[in-house]
């Protein structure tokens, strides 16, 4: 998931044009890009584009941010949308380990309602400061956590923290990626909100990139290229992949090991690596 773009839920004339683009996944928004009285339109809009045959016969990953659990709309965006078609619910606004817990019974019982058939997996916000303290606990806290997502904006702004300031941002790069590495999750980047900055959101996902995130958040169809580009693997990285996946298969042990490969020492963790970087270069 190089990209993720992002598409209001109240905008469906967008939905088939965001399907049809360059973009690794789309975010269906239920939250901060609907206004309250429009809340139970967008909620129609994305129920029935989730469960379009446009959907059924794309490969790309449909996710859905639903409103705060502690929000009045929490439990009428679930029974909308807790639907197949649906690869990831993106939640807002968790700060603990015990409110991961509630929302997801919340999600078991609109799943159950649905007929849901297999249980729909989270990419879970971290985007307050007391969610950055507990994002580990968060990470771990449940099987159905595939990903976490930074929100620098929301993050940084209560704390009078600058949004652009490139080490307050590798900071809380650095932090996410380590409490998603230690879940044996994926990191998934921040929305870069100055549409006209393509250099500053390019360094960003660079960065991003470097500290192994899955991918960044594009909030207009222009950023999806500078996210596919910027997280795409290079033929050298590829090659270099593709050595240490041959290497492990003619290995003894079939890599469990440490073996060499091009002078380096390479064990179980780097292999995993190589594996991963090939198998999402072959899904590109």
């Amino acid at each position: 998931m190089r990209s993720k773009l992002f598409v209001p839920g109240v905008r469906p004339e967008l939905f088939d044009k965001a399907l049809a683009g360059d973009a690794d996944a789309l975010s269906l928004d239920l939250e901060d890009a609907v206004a309250e009285e429009r809340k139970a339109a967008a909620r129609i809009a994305v129920a029935a584009f989730v469960g379009s045959e446009a959907v059924a016969a794309s490969r790309k990953a449909i996710i859905v941010r639903v409103n705060d659990p502690t929000s009045p709309h929490f439990a009428a965006d679930l029974a909308a949308v807790a639907r197949d078609g649906v690869a990831l619910i993106n939640l807002p606004k968790i700060e603990s380990a015990a409110a991961l817990h509630e929302a997801i019974a919340a999600i078991e019982r609109a799943e159950a309602l649905n007929g849901v058939s297999q249980p729909i997996r989270l990419l879970v916000n971290i985007e307050t400061p007391r969610a950055l303290l507990h994002a580990a606990d968060i990470a771990a806290a449940h099987p159905r956590v595939a990903g976490l997502q930074l929100g620098l904006a929301d993050l940084f702004e209560d704390a009078g923290i600058e949004r652009y300031d490139l080490a307050n941002v590798h900071s809380a790069m650095f932090a996410v990626r380590m409490a998603a590495a230690a879940a044996d999750v994926f990191a998934l980047d921040s929305a870069y909100a100055d549409l006209h900055d393509e250099a500053g959101y390019v360094a960003e996902a660079r960065a991003a990139r470097r500290l192994g995130f899955l991918g960044k958040t594009c909030l207009h169809p222009r950023q999806v290229a500078l996210a596919n580009s910027a997280f795409a693997a290079t033929p050298a990285e590829l090659e270099a992949a593709r050595r240490i996946v041959d290497a492990a298969a003619a290995a003894p042990d079939g890599g469990r090991g440490v073996f060499v490969v091009d002078g380096r020492m390479i064990d179980l963790p780097f292999l995993k690596r190589a594996q991963a970087l090939l198998a999402s270069a072959r899904r590109t």
